[in-house]
């Protein structure tokens, strides 16, 4: 399980594009159709310990978030909605349907499981089931904000503030921050093979990243609260079979009830935590990856549609 992943031939790379943003990303492998979502500041390349296996048992869509990695990073609008996780999940729908799978499951990590709930929850046909890494809702992690989940998660609260500030000092310096974001965890940056955390650190680098995180975090922060709010308020929950994963060591376990939270929000919640931190997919590739294999084993094969468009 190393960083081969990124260069291997058994994954091809492929671009599309969506109202004029381009989503890049990766796909490899046999069988029912699996998208994997990254989350911040990383990109695709944080499944190379899992993703080559996975990929004996299941066809692999690894795709970069809009913002994020090789994907596009469009201009920011007033409201946000241009990183709002519904957009960002119609992103991810068209990677897939790009590829003729109408069906699938979803792996998905940090900012990319944000951005699966609202897949899910928008497109409940095309999600069969879904395991989302070291995440509650977003809606019960802001209700819930203590002072020990504000300290940890302290760039929550940073992101979110009126532009400029925040991007001007993140792409002063996007290698630093990268580092300081990454490496202020339990294990440092100990849990990232050198390459990949080269790869993120040139995806950080990128013109145009710094603005893009900061919106993502503020679209969590105004819009797609709107968004989960209406959920709510109509009462729709997720239908899918779900199940949370968590590290040990990080904030989201030591701060929340994290199957609690989740109850109110989906019909068929299991999980529990994994020993390690934040990173599960580079902390605990071998536990993810058994969990992964037996959850999604009920997944249906697909057959792709070449030229197939969403």
């Amino acid at each position: 399980m190393t960083a081969s992943f990124l260069t291997s031939s058994a994954f091809a790379t492929f671009d599309i594009e969506r109202d004029g943003v381009r989503i890049h990303g990766r796909i490899g492998g046999k069988g029912a159709p699996l998208l994997l979502l990254h989350g911040h500041p990383q990109t695709h390349a944080i499944w190379h310990r899992v993703a080559p296996q996975l990929a004996e048992r299941f066809t692999v869509v690894a795709v970069d978030l809009r913002g994020y990695g090789d994907s596009g990073r469009p201009a920011a609008d007033a409201d946000h909605a241009v990183y709002s996780k519904r957009e960002m999940a119609l992103d991810a729908l068209a990677a897939m349907r790009h590829h003729g799978f109408e069906r699938f499951g979803v792996l998905a990590h940090d900012r990319g499981a944000r951005v699966a709930h609202r897949l899910a929850a928008d497109h409940p046909s095309a999600v069969e089931r879904m395991l989302l890494l070291d995440i509650a809702p977003t809606l019960a992690m802001y209700e819930n904000t203590s002072e020990a989940f504000a300290k940890a998660y302290w760039h929550w609260f940073f992101l979110i503030q009126p532009q400029p500030l925040p991007e001007a000092l993140i792409a002063s310096d996007p290698v630093r921050y990268v580092r300081s974001v990454m490496g202020g965890r339990h294990a440092g940056l100990a849990p990232f093979a050198p390459e990949v955390l080269a790869e993120y650190e040139r995806c950080a680098s990128i013109p145009g990243t710094a603005e893009s995180i900061c919106e993502d975090y503020r679209a969590s922060a105004t819009i797609d609260l709107v968004h989960d709010r209406a959920d709510i308020a109509a009462g729709r929950k997720l239908s899918q079979p779900l199940r949370v994963l968590w590290g040990e060591h990080g904030a989201v376990g030591k701060c929340f009830d994290v199957l609690a939270l989740w109850r109110a929000y989906a019909a068929d919640i299991s999980g529990r935590a994994l020993p390690c931190g934040h990173y599960v997919p580079e902390e605990a590739p071998a536990e993810l990856l058994a969990e992964a294999l037996a959850f999604f084993s009920p997944l249906q094969p697909s057959l792709p549609q070449t030229g197939a468009t969403p």
